[in-house]
């Protein structure tokens, strides 16, 4: 048998199974039941049968299959409940259509469920056999092209003046005492290779927390201020940025350090051994990541902490500043934290309350170009919104119009943007009149600026739409999308309803069956 008989016969194997423990499920609900199992069996015999002939053949379609189209237990998963979700829905529409209204909430519901666990069980023995089977085999190449870069990487691509070691730097001899007594000399000489030319007078250097230290300082305007104290001890950090910017000329430096996210994680999983590290790192991150973004844990936070020792990511480290009125100019892993540089730029933004809600309301442009506050659930870290620009710069738009290697997108947000779950929210747009069913995109200004100029007039003028053009098409590029849309616009000019009515069903196919959906 070959290669391709033996994989034929894998997922022949797969459906036959799959169709096994769709029964068992069945069984196992009406024993459940504590009644006479016969008789469910019975009274439940044709939702039974419809549902496991919608169950295989949405299975087939869709590739639920491990290997076939889901390479991975993510994808897996996804076509899982979606497939069993279209399956349900699909069977409870023909019985109901049919009269068939005398049926039990437990057996409906239940085997639907008990099988969808059966699967998934199923699913993650398949692919951990097969992880360890393939693990020495699989392409390097497709290892790289599945695999987020790491936040160290990241960093060291973006960095701009890094590697220009300056020889002959003159600096301010006693800012450079005070940086190598806080924190060493090999820090010092990071520093100095990072920001040497600008360690010059007009520098005040320190190492606070206190946000009473930034407003006293003795001048009224400096250079630059360099704090070499980790941010996440700071208990009102976003009062302190602002502090630090009025002390400040416009274009003055702001250099500050943190400990990432991805850092904290790594120290406690070292420091500890395996299965206790992880219960430390949980523990961690929900009182010092959750509690202090949360209203109403943060007082305990602060109770228990004094509001320091806070979990920061990347993005919300750099967000942070560029809300408080500065522009990233550089940053560099320097020992055990990243440092910052940024460049005061404007006055700071006002300062938004409850950044770690679940539920967001984001600017958006609609119709006739007004702004509107379009809902949807958080994918990304907290302040995120406020480095859209910093992040085109250096990474600029991969295939579809997402940024590339966006470290702004969470682990749960990436899992919910896959099966649109962060998309549900925009509903209450949709019932207020702002969006309607199939439409242009809503896009934020800087996006929106991207847009050729002829473009941007056109498209403001309709009202953008819950599923955009680009699920019909599914577009490679920014210039592609910008295609996408006029055409869809031509044609809605000339038959709204027949064009809305094809977009909608051809997207609905392409993001169930083809994989358009968000990363």
């Amino acid at each position: 048998m070959n290669n391709m008989d033996r994989k034929k016969a894998g997922y022949l194997l797969f459906y036959i199974t799959d169709l096994v423990l769709l029964f068992v499920a069945f069984v196992l609900m009406a024993w459940y039941k504590q009644s006479s199992v016969r008789t469910y069996i019975a009274s439940h015999l044709l939702y039974f049968l419809v549902l496991a002939s919608i169950w295989l053949l949405t299975s087939l379609i869709n590739g639920k299959a491990p290997g076939r189209k889901a390479k991975n237990y993510t994808s897996y998963f996804i076509k899982v409940v979606i497939s069993n979700l279209i399956s349900f829905g699909a069977t409870m529409i023909i019985l109901f259509g049919s009269g068939e209204l005398d049926l039990s909430r437990i057996m409906v519901f239940g085997t639907v469920l008990v099988a969808t666990v059966f699967e998934l069980i199923t699913g993650s023995l398949i692919f951990l056999f097969r992880k360890a089977q393939l693990s020495d085999t699989l392409e390097e190449s497709y290892i790289r092209h599945k695999s987020m870069p790491s936040e160290y990487e990241l960093v060291e691509k973006i960095r701009t003046n890094s590697d220009n070691i300056q020889q002959n730097i003159e600096v301010d001899g006693e800012i450079i005492d005070t940086i190598e007594s806080e924190l060493g000399r090999e820090t010092a000489l990071d520093i100095i290779n990072m920001i040497g030319s600008k360690l010059t007078d007009g520098i005040a250097v320190m190492s606070t927390v206190n946000l009473f230290n930034i407003k006293t300082l003795p001048q009224k305007v400096y250079k630059g201020i360099i704090n070499l104290h980790k941010i996440n001890d700071i208990r009102r950090l976003d009062q302190f940025i602002n502090a630090v910017n009025a002390k400040l000329e416009t274009g003055g430096l702001f250099l500050y350090c943190v400990e990432t996210k991805n850092q904290r994680k790594s120290v406690i999983l070292d420091k500890y051994p395996p299965v206790i590290n992880y219960m430390v790192y949980f523990i961690d991150f929900i009182f010092n990541r959750v509690f202090p973004k949360m209203r109403y844990t943060r007082k305990l936070h602060r109770l228990f902490s004094d509001g320091t020792n806070m979990v920061i990511s990347r993005a919300e480290a750099l967000g942070r500043a560029c809300r408080g009125g500065f522009d990233i100019m550089n940053e560099r892993f320097i020992g055990d934290l990243l440092f910052i540089e940024a460049s005061k730029k404007t006055e700071p933004l006002p300062i938004k309350e409850n950044m770690g809600s679940p539920i967001i309301a984001l600017p958006r442009i609609g119709k006739d170009g007004a702004t509107i506050k379009v809902f949807k659930m958080r994918t990304m870290h907290p302040y995120s919104e406020y480095i859209q620009d910093y992040v085109y710069r250096q990474s600029d738009i991969q295939t579809g119009g997402k940024f590339n290697n966006d470290f702004r997108v969470t682990s749960l947000g990436s899992f919910c943007r896959k099966i649109w779950l962060d998309e549900f929210p925009m509903f209450i747009n949709f019932f207020k009149g702002e969006l309607k069913l199939v439409g242009v995109r809503p896009l934020s200004s800087h996006y929106f600026g991207l847009y050729d100029e002829k473009v941007r007039e056109r498209r403001i003028r309709y009202k953008p739409g819950l599923i955009p053009p680009f699920y019909y098409d599914m577009p490679k590029d920014l210039e592609a999308i910008q295609a996408s849309e006029i055409k869809y616009l031509d044609s809605y000019d000339k038959n709204p309803i027949l064009t809305d009515f094809r977009y909608f069903f051809v997207s609905v196919w392409n993001i169930l069956f083809r994989q358009a959906r968000s990363k």
